[in-house]
């Protein structure tokens, strides 16, 4: 277990100006995030100090080394879960590690892939969850299916094998792209892994079966979906974290409704633009250096 004190989800511009705040103060800070969407070979030219037009891989290659020249470590690292812990730390699962920390910044974005079956809103709180901290007591001793190709989606899995032993990962006609750690925990847990693509869901009044793409239906009682990577919202809804529509709340020192949790950047849902992000990271960033001062003094 990898100790430190700011944990920042998200490598873009908002997460990278919370660790250059961070980091410059003193606090042991990892950013988690490999290569942001806004890291692309486009120009930019309305960012302020550049007349000139700069690409987003450059500004962002440049915001990388300002934050590792005060300390910050940027890891090509996917945080696949986050838990509070008993003392008020949280705890963060990555693809190759975990980490406790005292303060955790969400910049991870707003991107969330949809499986692709019809009438899933239908069933959103009545056999659909994307949360199994949340939601996977209720389906103790059930069947239930997880929707996702990677390693987010196994790690899902793996964490319904505290409620039950029925579960089934469905790729949605995408091959599997779990780790070779994860798809050989899988195996041993008996979870099986297929490539049929639901389409449909069924049931009255809550989910009782999935129809498959070839048309053929089976019994399940709840479908967790974790398509691609874990999304801000999905971390908010494991901590607790309050959200509007696909955006998380956060104050005007970018703190939400739990002590130590900081959102800041598109997560939030303001204007999405570098500039924004960067003021509301280096908001986020102080707020963060404050509650682990405050920890720190209480300890």
């Amino acid at each position: 277990m990898n100790r430190i004190q700011c944990l920042i989800i998200g490598a873009g511009p908002a997460g990278l100006s919370a660790a250059i705040y961070t980091a410059r103060a003193g606090m042991d800070t990892v950013v988690a995030g490999c290569e942001p969407k806004i890291a692309g070979d486009y120009d930019i030219d309305n960012y302020f100090g550049f007349p000139e037009t700069i690409t987003g891989r450059a500004l962002i290659e440049r915001g990388v080394r300002q934050a590792q020249r005060f300390g910050a470590r940027v890891i090509c690292e996917r945080v696949l879960s986050v838990h509070m812990t008993d003392d008020g730390a949280f705890v963060a699962k990555t693809d190759k590690g975990e980490y406790e920390t005292q303060a955790v910044v969400i910049a991870a974005g707003v991107t969330r892939v949809r499986p692709g079956i019809d009438n899933i809103a239908d069933y959103e709180g009545k056999g659909v969850s994307y949360c199994v901290s949340c939601d996977g007591f209720f389906y103790r001793g059930r069947k239930v299916l997880v929707v996702g190709e990677g390693n987010y989606a196994a790690n899902q899995a793996l964490e319904l094998t505290n409620f039950t032993k029925d579960v089934t990962v469905h790729t949605q006609g995408k091959e599997p792209a779990m780790g070779d750690g994860f798809a050989a925990k899988l195996e041993a847990a008996g979870i099986a892994v297929t490539t049929d693509k639901i389409v449909h869901l069924a049931g009255e009044p809550a989910m009782t079966a999935a129809v498959l793409e070839n048309g053929r239906e089976i019994a399940a009682d709840g479908l967790f979906v974790a398509m691609g990577q874990a999304s801000a919202l999905d971390f908010a809804k494991t901590l607790g974290v309050a959200s509007r529509g696909a955006f998380l709340e956060a104050d005007h020192e970018q703190k939400t409704n739990i002590p130590g949790v900081f959102a800041a950047g598109d997560c939030v849902g303001h204007f999405m633009q570098i500039s924004v992000a960067v003021g509301e990271g280096a908001k986020a960033g102080r707020a963060a250096i404050a509650h682990i001062k405050e920890r720190a003094g209480q300890a």
